[in-house]
């Protein structure tokens, strides 16, 4: 067993930048680089390219970040852990295969999976967000369980170099190293906690780093267009230095690290992973130099009896349609293309929005009396039960070019199925990991 490990997130959603990856890969010093890149919506889509084609569903970007960052796993001696597996490992871990093959690399491939319950889910059961019978939300396309460590665990135990799950739990892809290289017991419950707080500060890679941080009036940053992604070197004892590699933009401080500890917690005294119930209440952050900062404490008790489990279902379709007005009397003009939008589509839309971009599209309200702006983006959306009314939204705007108000511009439209996503709770004994293992 080691007495220290690093372990670095080279990103944080699935549309990250690929260059902090690479610079954690080739300068980081690392074990293992993690890259989280799944969430709820996330996965909805990938199910619904899934069922278009049964050899997709992986991360879009999967192939291109593995092709850059393979050759400098393998020199450095690399492990890699990511959920860019997402709706279908297998398919992902092949995908892996086939690159290595090509470039000459040997890598072992682990595919996690077993988190897709969706033959599993009763339509009866309640959805945490709405109390409502799930078959009450719409045409259910997707089920999937957030799994804990254990199979990532296994994948290690027999020697992965690269390891492509589903859904699992974000800071359970940090524990399952942390268990493995440090000889952790995982019911060891006060361990199982500290080594979540340190999955959950790595688990946003820009965030701790200064990425969503960062204010230029009160938070000012510097190298945001460099910012490098983070480090933990983690303890035995459960303690760990959170840092980034020198001369990488961003800025790891006390501040950076509170927001993130904070981030997405609703109960600091108990936040329910798949692997420990974690208690965030006796986290201590230090900072000990430039871009480093010690995280001891927190506590954690048993495991939660169930998966949450994220249901993805067949929400509506969106038609969207934007022009806009320049000039004397911009806002008047644009205000007008609206109520002429919303009497000709408010029968025909289950629900009609109008935003008035760059005056109060994200608070709906001035705050007072601002200077009238010299140009406005108008922006309405309908939601629909199907695309060709959806559709009726953009030819509107569209329309508006030559039946008033004058001077409109620059219209775009759209139309998109959206994936709605609720939630609920599965008992923990009826899901199990599967593992498959590939080699180049």
């Amino acid at each position: 067993m080691k007495d220290k490990i690093r372990i670095g997130c080279g990103a944080g959603f699935s549309g990250d930048r690929l260059d902090p990856a690479l610079i954690l890969a080739e300068k980081g010093n690392l074990d293992y680089l993690v890259l989280e890149c799944l969430a709820e919506r996330t996965i909805a889509l990938a199910q619904k390219r899934k069922l278009q084609d049964p050899a997709q569903g992986y991360d879009p970007l999967l192939e291109r970040r593995i092709e850059s960052l393979l050759p400098l796993l393998a020199k450095n001696k690399v492990c890699l852990i990511t959920n860019m597996g997402a709706a279908n490992p297998v398919a992902g871990a092949k995908k892996v295969v086939d690159i290595a093959r090509k470039t000459g690399i040997k890598t072992r491939v682990a595919a996690v999976f077993g988190d897709d319950v969706f033959g599993q889910t009763n339509p009866g059961a309640f959805a945490l967000e709405t109390g409502k019978a799930l078959s009450a939300s719409g045409e259910l396309i997707s089920a999937n369980a957030y799994l804990g460590m254990d199979g990532i665990l296994k994948a290690l135990e027999n020697e992965a170099n690269i390891i492509i799950t589903g859904r699992v739990a974000d800071p359970s892809l940090f524990l399952a190293p942390m268990v493995y290289e440090l000889g952790w017991q995982t019911d060891n419950y006060d361990l199982m906690g500290k080594g979540t707080v340190i999955g959950h500060l790595l688990e946003c890679a820009g965030h701790i780093t200064g990425g969503y941080f960062a204010d230029p009036v009160k938070k000012p940053v510097e190298g945001l267009e460099t910012l490098g992604h983070p480090f933990a070197d983690i303890f035995a004892d459960g303690s760990a230095i959170i840092g980034k590699v020198e001369g990488t933009g961003g800025v790891i401080d006390l501040r950076t690290a509170k927001e993130q500890l904070l981030y997405e917690v609703v109960n600091p005294y108990a936040y329910l992973t798949p692997d420990v119930v974690a208690d965030f209440s006796t986290v201590i952050l230090k900072e000990t130099g430039k871009d480093r900062v010690l995280v001891t404490g927190g506590t954690g008790k048993t495991k939660p009896p169930t998966y949450k489990v994220s249901i993805g279902y067949r929400a509506f379709y969106l038609g969207e349609g934007e022009i806009s007005y320049a000039g004397p009397a911009a806002l008047e003009r644009a205000k007008l293309a609206g109520e002429i939008l919303e009497k000709r589509l408010k029968n025909k839309m289950e629900e009609l929005k109008t935003d008035y971009i760059g005056l109060s599209s994200v608070h709906r309200t001035l705050f007072g009396a601002p200077p009238l702006p010299g140009e406005i983006r108008l922006r309405v959306a309908g939601k629909a039960v199907s695309p060709q009314l959806a559709a009726l939204v953009g030819e509107e705007v569209e329309a508006l070019y030559t039946n008033g108000p004058a001077g409109g511009g620059g219209v775009r439209k759209y139309v998109n199925e959206v994936i709605g996503i609720v939630s609920t709770l599965m008992d923990r004994n009826k899901i199990s990991p599967e593992i498959s293992f590939f080699e180049s």
